[in-house]
C-alpha cells in the first residue's frame, strides 16, 4: 500500500463589500451554504427553522433571507408566507430564493402573485442587461457594473419567475445564445413599508466559488430597503 498527500491549498479572495444591514434571518430550506458564506463576510446571520417562525421574534432582523427550495418542502411556509409578508409589511426586507413550480407547498410566495417557470440561463459568462440602472440593488451600496458579473460559475440562475403582478419589478435580464431574454431572475417589490425580493440567482454555487460579485450583489440585496 502506498499512501499519497495531496498538496493542500486553499483559495482567497480579496472583495470591497459594504452593507447597510448586519442582522439576518435565514430560514433553512434544502440545503446550501450561503449562510455560512454570508457570515464569512461580517453578516450576523441567524439560522431560523421553517416549523419556528411562529415562535421567532423576526423584528430582531433587518431581512430575512429564505434558502433555496424551502417553499416546496415545509409545509410550515403556508404560514410562513403570511409571516413574512406582515415582516415586510412592518420594514423588514425578505429575499425568497429559487423554488421550483413542482411540488409547492403553497398557493403564493410573496405579497403579491408571480408563477414559478424553468427558465434558466446555463451560460455563466451570459451578458446582464440591467433593466433598471439606477435600481439601488445596482447602486448601493456596493456600485456594481460589468466586471462584478464576471468568473461566475456553471449557470447565471435557474427557476426564474414568470407571468408576474404588475406590482412587482423585474431589474436584470440575460439569456442563453439563441433565446430570449429572461427577465424573472430579480423581482422587486414594494410591500407597506419593506421590500420583497424574489431571485432566481444561484447565489447557492455562486457565494461557495467565492465569485465577488455575486457576494456585493446579494449584499446590496439585504442592505436595500435600509438606506
Amino acid at each position: 500500500p502506498q499512501i499519497l498527500f495531496s498538496k493542500a491549498k486553499a483559495k482567497v479572495v480579496k472583495m470591497d463589500i459594504q452593507k447597510t444591514a448586519t442582522k439576518v434571518g435565514y430560514i433553512i430550506g434544502s440545503g446550501d451554504e450561503v449562510a455560512q458564506n454570508l457570515s464569512q463576510i461580517g453578516f450576523e446571520v441567524t439560522e431560523i427553522e421553517a416549523e419556528k417562525l411562529a415562535v421567532t421574534d423576526l423584528s430582531q432582523f433587518e431581512t430575512i433571507v429564505v434558502e433555496i427550495r424551502a417553499y416546496n418542502i415545509h409545509e410550515s411556509m403556508k404560514n410562513g408566507n403570511t409571516l413574512l409578508n406582515e415582516f415586510v409589511k412592518n420594514g423588514g426586507t425578505v429575499i425568497v430564493q429559487y423554488n421550483t413550480s413542482r411540488g409547492l407547498k403553497v398557493k403564493e410566495i410573496g405579497p403579491y402573485p408571480f408563477e414559478l417557470t424553468r427558465n434558466r440561463v446555463t451560460k455563466e459568462e451570459a451578458k446582464p442587461s440591467f433593466l433598471v440602472e439606477n435600481h439601488p440593488i445596482f447602486n448601493h451600496p456596493n456600485q456594481l457594473n460589468d466586471t462584478d458579473f464576471e468568473g461566475w460559475v456553471q449557470e447565471r440562475g435557474l427557476y426564474f419567475a414568470g407571468n408576474w403582478d404588475e406590482r412587482y419589478t423585474p431589474i436584470i435580464a440575460w439569456n442563453d445564445p439563441g433565446e430570449e431574454p429572461q427577465k424573472g431572475s430579480i423581482l422587486v417589490a414594494d410591500y407597506g413599508k419593506g421590500k420583497f425580493i424574489y431571485t432566481g440567482i444561484s447565489f447557492f454555487r455562486e457565494l461557495p466559488a467565492g465569485v465577488p460579485g455575486a457576494f456585493r450583489l446579494l449584499s446590496n440585496m439585504i442592505s436595500y430597503g435600509h438606506e
